[in-house]
Parts: structure tokens; C-alpha cells; sequence
């Protein structure tokens, strides 16, 4: 039996590089590549992969965004994460979107097979490293009493931040979202209040730690939102 695979990820190298290994697997088949999370979203419907390896921090939309909105529509396809990043909120957030596995791209072409055959058979898979952040949040949350956090971010909250990170007015990310601009000002307002973070400069940082854009790589204007 055949394993259909989409690939997505920024770096065309790794791209490359992982079709080229997972192509000279007997049972594999690469059936789409995208370099964007849009993209790896219009690849799923076309393509209707039964694994999707998938970059957590993608340019126009988030990897986790992208698990999301594929999962919604194809919930039979398996989503591998694959990440650079292996602090929890990382692998928190992926899993929450409904990723079936997490592997660091240090160690990709070593586990990625492994990870496609554990999680097509219904298992879940974590590389050693994340295995390990794992247990020791767990540790630490044993200890503190199991406090929670911060309210989170609804699915169109993380949108509007990311593009807010990636310097777009808000005009543009009321274009791209199809909002007016007093609703993207809402969703604004709801962002800050969550995260209590009120300055663009620190909205970026808290959406890069949390894997929600690649700031820098496609947009190099960052200025103030207007209401």
C-alpha cells in the first residue's frame, strides 16, 4: 500500500531534500509540495494526502493555522509537524491543531520514514527531544499546582496577529481577511487584552516565539496599525 504524502515547508532545500529521500522509499509517494501554509492548504484539497509533513512557521499562514483548516476538511489526513523549535508552546500549540507527530528538522531525514509509518498506522510520534521538554513541562506543572495560563488566542486572533507581526496595516489585513477595519480594531483589542502586550514590537516577538510567522522573510515594512 502506497503512503501519500504532501510536503510543506519554506526552505527549498529541505523541500528538496526530503522529496528526494522519501522518493526512494518503496511505499511513499510525494503527491504535492507548497511553500507557504495557503499553499499547503489548496495542496491538501487537491491532493487529498493521507500524511502531511508540514513547518510550523510558514510565510501568509501559519503551520498551525494550516493543521487547522486542513484537519477541518480532511480530518482522515495525519499531520507531522516539523519545526526548528522545541520549546513547548511550539509543540503544545501543533498538537492542539490536531498534529499527529513532531519532528525537529535537525533530525529529519533521520526519523521523518519512522515518523510516516508510526503515524499511518495510528500511532503518535515525538522525536527524543521533544519527548523530553514534554515530560519535564509536565514536571514543572506537577509542581506549580498545574497553574494555567493566558486566555488563548481564537484561530482568527492568531490570523490578525500574525499579519499584525508581519507589518501590514490594518486596512490590509482587513482586505486579506475580508473584515471590515472596525472588526480587525476588535480583534486588535481582544490580542492585546489576552497576551497584555500592547506594542507592535512586542506582539512580533510573542507570534515568533509561538510560531506564528516568519517575520522578515517576505515583508520589510513593519509600521503602526491604524484604526
Amino acid at each position: 500500500m502506497t503512503i501519500r504524502i504532501l510536503l510543506a515547508d519554506d526552505h527549498r532545500i529541505l523541500l528538496d531534500g526530503l522529496t528526494s529521500l522519501l522518493e526512494r522509499e518503496a511505499d511513499l509517494e510525494v503527491v504535492g509540495t507548497a511553500h507557504d501554509g495557503s499553499e499547503a492548504v489548496k495542496q491538501a484539497e487537491q491532493h487529498l494526502p493521507d500524511i502531511a509533513i508540514m513547518d510550523l512557521s510558514m510565510p501568509n499562514l501559519s503551520g498551525v493555522e494550516a493543521i487547522r483548516r486542513i484537519l477541518a476538511k480532511h480530518p482522515e489526513t495525519k499531520i507531522i509537524c516539523l519545526s526548528m523549535h522545541a520549546e513547548r508552546q511550539f509543540v503544545g500549540a501543533a498538537f492542539e491543531a490536531g498534529a499527529a507527530g513532531y519532528i525537529l528538522k535537525d533530525h529529519a531525514t533521520q526519523e521523518v520514514v519512522s515518523a510516516i509509518h508510526a503515524v499511518h498506522a495510528g500511532e503518535s510520534y515525538l522525536c527524543s527531544e521533544v519527548g523530553t521538554v514534554l515530560i519535564e513541562a509536565y514536571r514543572l506543572g506537577l509542581a506549580s499546582g498545574g497553574a494555567g495560563g493566558a486566555a488563548p488566542l481564537t484561530h482568527r486572533e492568531s490570523e490578525v496577529l500574525q499579519l499584525i507581526a508581519e507589518g501590514f496595516t490594518a486596512k490590509e489585513i482587513g482586505d486579506r481577511l475580508c473584515l471590515s477595519l472596525k472588526t480587525v480594531s476588535t480583534h486588535r483589542s481582544h490580542i492585546i487584552q489576552k497576551l497584555g502586550i500592547s506594542s507592535v514590537a512586542g506582539l512580533t516577538k510573542y507570534a515568533i516565539r509561538h510560531g506564528l510567522t516568519t517575520v522578515g522573510r517576505d515583508h520589510n515594512h513593519h509600521q503602526e496599525l491604524g484604526d
